[in-house]
């Protein structure tokens, strides 16, 4: 086991023990809760069971951790330190942890009995060992043949304990190899899973396969390791790793893909490499299908720039996706051309006097600019309807509703956040969901069960803050939108954007493949409040009005600061304490 630093922490401990008991052990991500029978008794571990202090106890630890199919009877190191848990006491929380294979020939029999060998029960392990003695452990490893010799293993029975037994080696080989490394049991299990038999080769050979693989294992972790294996800074394979790390880091960004020449220049300046080799590593990337070159149009331009010459012959940008963005990007401008030249389920047969009808019964008289917006959802199978705050997006929304209520037409409502969906649900007075629970996302499956074999049910479907779908998530979403239904994007370009890669609803504006309203008026009560209008001075380029009128209560007020620990100082005191007092607010529930 590596020699941890936490060992000159005062609550620092490291056990040796057999297995008492396996209390939990999640199956996906290895942690693991175990009582551990130590070999030596403990100064004081009687605090573990609140006993009464005493000397020395030999008492089972309750031990925490992440680690690989555990089983009772089997003999471990575990490294770790002392914690106070809540609920359960005094336990040892372990962040390393070594199997330790038994000396003797009634170690080895309990070993092998303790279903860690699938086929090896009690009577069996008792024959083995009763063969071969302190050899056995050797035997398994080098002449498994061997075990034909013993009564009850057969040939399927020899297969059987031999796969089991080379993929609990394996494990073994692979976490001893990983941990001083500093990659935990938990990604072990994952590794081992994604590589089997082969993990520890895969790891030796390339351990920057761990960061292009194994989600959750960065480049540095993986880069670190190969150093300790002596890779050089320049290897090839380093430099491909390290390209993907800063795609993906550009993703992380906010950003679908990179252009190559920029790409180039970031690889050289982080990787410390000659643009040669940058280029050799794109190269090589694109061969291995991990990433995906594709020259851009850059639309409306006559002349070429000097950013974009460098990049295409004609002046078109070369952009560099990660494969999986450049498929959901591709697949989306798919999925929204099928769905614009597919016929409308949903049919009105003068939507003019309907929508006039319907504008009718509405408790406040439409703007023609609204008005408009209904008729659109009328005639249209997609439609955009962006405006900023105040402006009647909400308004909008329930009218159309009303209008495809008229038919019977079945109607969904979603947005991409709980917040969003519960405000949707309040205003609408129907159900709305979360785009996630709408598709039906499964966490185990990591995917979703709505797509285009198992499509949403409906004539309608109207997605609120559509600023803050990310790419991944609208193609998810447009897979699942049936060839027939009316898709309704309601957002602001200007409010929160996605915390994914893409800029979605921006994007589909500014293709003018699909209508869309802009609504620009402010209703009077909206025009009230000078959040609304110093929001839209601000997207309209203009210095918004930093006076408050001390006549009346105000939503704005600007306050001049600029030390930023008194500012800090001063927005803890406003939330807490004037806010609340000026306007009869309860600071922790409203």
């Amino acid at each position: 086991m590596a020699d941890l630093p936490l060992l000159r922490d005062p609550d620092a401990v490291e056990l040796t023990g057999s297995v008492e008991r396996v209390v939990f052990h999640n199956e996906e991500n290895g942690y693991t809760v175990l009582r551990l029978l130590p070999d030596k008794a403990l100064p004081g571990a009687s605090r573990v069971t609140g006993a009464p202090p005493r000397a020395v106890s030999r008492d089972p630890v309750t031990c925490v951790g992440h680690m690989v199919s555990p089983q009772a009877g089997v003999h471990l190191r575990v490294a770790g330190r002392w914690v106070n848990n809540a609920r359960f006491g005094r336990q040892v929380e372990f962040s390393g942890c070594e199997e330790m294979l038994p000396a003797t020939s009634e170690g080895i029999r309990l070993y092998l009995a303790s279903g860690l060998i699938k086929g090896v029960g009690e009577e069996l392990a008792g024959r083995i060992v009763q063969a071969f003695g302190t050899d056995t452990i050797r035997v398994l490893d080098e002449e498994p043949e061997r075990l034909l010799q013993v009564r009850g293993v057969g040939r399927k029975s020899l297969a059987r304990i031999q796969e089991s037994w080379a993929e609990h080696r394996g494990m073994r080989d692979l976490l001893l190899f990983l941990q001083p490394h500093g990659i935990t049991p938990a990604y072990a299990v994952r590794i081992y899973r994604a590589y089997g038999s082969q993990a520890l080769n895969v790891v030796r050979e390339n351990p920057y396969r761990l960061a292009m693989d194994i989600h959750g294992i960065g480049f540095v972790t993986a880069d670190a390791a190969a150093a300790k294996l002596g890779f050089e800074p320049d290897h090839p394979l380093r430099i491909q790793a390290g390209t993907l790390y800063i795609l993906q880091k550009a993703t992380d960004d906010g950003n679908v893909y990179l252009p190559e020449a920029r790409l180039a220049r970031e690889v050289c300046s982080q990787l410390n490499v000659e643009p040669e080799q940058a280029l050799e590593a794109i190269a090589a990337l694109e061969l291995d299908e991990r990433l995906v070159r594709e020259e851009l149009e850059a639309p409306g331009q006559a002349v070429p720039d000097e950013t974009n010459a460098e990049d295409g012959e004609d002046g078109n940008e070369v952009g560099v996706y990660l494969r999986r963005y450049h498929h959901c990007e591709t697949k989306t401008a798919f999925y929204l051309q099928r769905l614009l030249h597919s016929p409308k389920a949903v049919r009105f047969e003068n939507p003019d006097a309907l929508v006039d009808r319907i504008a009718g019964q509405l408790p406040i008289a439409l703007a023609p600019e609204q008005l408009e917006a209904v008729r659109t959802a009328a005639r249209s199978k997609i439609m955009v309807l962006t405006g900023g705050p105040g402006t009647g997006k909400t308004t909008i929304i329930n009218a159309i509703i009303k209008l495809f209520g008229e038919v019977r037409a079945r109607i969904l409502l979603a947005a991409p956040t709980g917040r969003a969906a519960k405000r949707m649900a309040e205003t609408s007075g129907r159900e709305a969901r979360t785009i996630h629970r709408l598709l039906e996302y499964s966490p185990k499956e990591d995917g979703f069960a709505r797509n285009e074999d198992n499509p949403l049910a409906c004539g309608l479907l109207v997605v609120d803050e559509a600023s803050m779908m990310d790419t991944l998530l609208f193609y998810h979403l447009l897979k699942a939108v049936p060839l027939g239904a009316t898709l309704v994007l309601v957002g602001d370009v200007y409010q929160l954007p996605s915390v994914g890669p893409g800029n979605v609803l921006a994007d589909i504006i500014a293709s003018g493949v699909t209508p869309v309203v802009e609504l620009t008026e402010i209703f009077r009560q909206s025009a009230e409040s000078a959040i609304i209008c110093n929001a839209h001075l601000i997207n309209h380029g203009e210095v918004p009005n930093l006076e408050s009128s001390r006549e009346r209560l105000s939503d704005f007020y600007f306050i001049h600061q600029n030390n930023p620990e008194k500012a800090a100082d001063m927005m803890v005191d406003l939330v807490k304490n004037h806010i609340p007092r000026r306007f009869g607010l309860d600071p922790v529930d409203d």
